[in-house]
């Protein structure tokens, strides 16, 4: 292969690379769609009529967000979080968006978790024993 084709091919391979790089640094990635407001993973949604409790775990750490069905204008909305044997944790006032987060040191113990956005509201009970 001649000198001219090998040049022609690394300038068009270094053209092809950068390329993809601008693309992949332009293009949201859809681990940004998502706000996590939690450290940790995803354990549970509790759904009810005006909204969701979302519950996090990290270790032996455990978060929770109660966020609106529709956010938009300020309502009434709370997130409680309260490991068996110890005390409640609530974050509650008006907010356009979420409530929390709530974060508490359960280690292995069962969690209860509360959430209301205006009427509507969800009790956990104790899970993640």
């Amino acid at each position: 292969m001649k000198r001219g084709a090998i040049r022609r091919r690394l300038a068009a391979g270094g053209a092809v690379l950068a390329a993809a790089v601008v693309i992949a640094l332009v293009t949201p990635g859809s681990a940004q769609a998502a706000p996590a407001f939690c450290s940790g993973r995803k354990v549970r949604t509790l759904p009810f009529s005006t909204g969701s409790v979302w519950i996090y775990k990290r270790g032996d750490y455990v978060c929770a967000v109660t966020v609106p069905r529709v956010p938009g204008a300020r309502k009434r909305m709370s997130v409680s979080v309260q490991p068996r044997g110890g005390r409640p944790v609530v974050d509650s006032g008006r907010f356009a968006r979420r409530a929390g987060p709530v974060t508490v040191h359960a280690g292995h113990r069962c969690v209860l978790f509360k959430g209301s956005v205006g009427p509507g509201s969800v009790n956990s009970g104790w899970i993640l024993c």
